[in-house]
């Protein structure tokens, strides 16, 4: 009998969409991926969920499309919205988002202006 390396989709046919699933810190009780609604997978809800308190230690944001058959780890790109929405928003990022948006932002591309001094 012939081995085969190929699995069948366990996706229904039409449900290609990409789902974004968040890792939350629980301190003692340890880290988790978080039960959520069926619904609320999109990134839109995502960023509304975790600017409302729904995460309270976000550690990290997976984005996967299995019907595509790819995976990545969107954490970087969640931190930089995060943080553009409450700069429009003129508030601070959260207390519960600071050490998630710290981790992943980059601010390699940020340069602060020196002061100048003519005497």
């Amino acid at each position: 009998m012939r081995k085969s390396s190929w699995t069948p989709s366990i996706v229904p046919n039409g449900n290609d969409e990409t789902v974004y699933l968040v890792a939350d810190n629980f301190g003692k009780l340890g880290r988790a991926w978080c039960e959520t609604d069926y619904e609320t997978t999109d990134l839109e809800m995502v960023i509304q969920d975790l600017l409302t308190g729904q995460y309270s230690n976000p550690i990290r944001v997976i984005a996967f499309n299995t019907a595509e058959r790819w995976s990545e780890d969107v954490s970087e790109d969640v931190a930089h919205e995060l943080r553009r929405r409450c700069d429009l928003q003129g508030r601070d990022i959260p207390f519960f988002l600071q050490d998630f948006t710290d981790r992943f932002e980059r601010y390699h591309d940020v340069q602060l202006p020196l002061p100048t001094h003519l005497v």
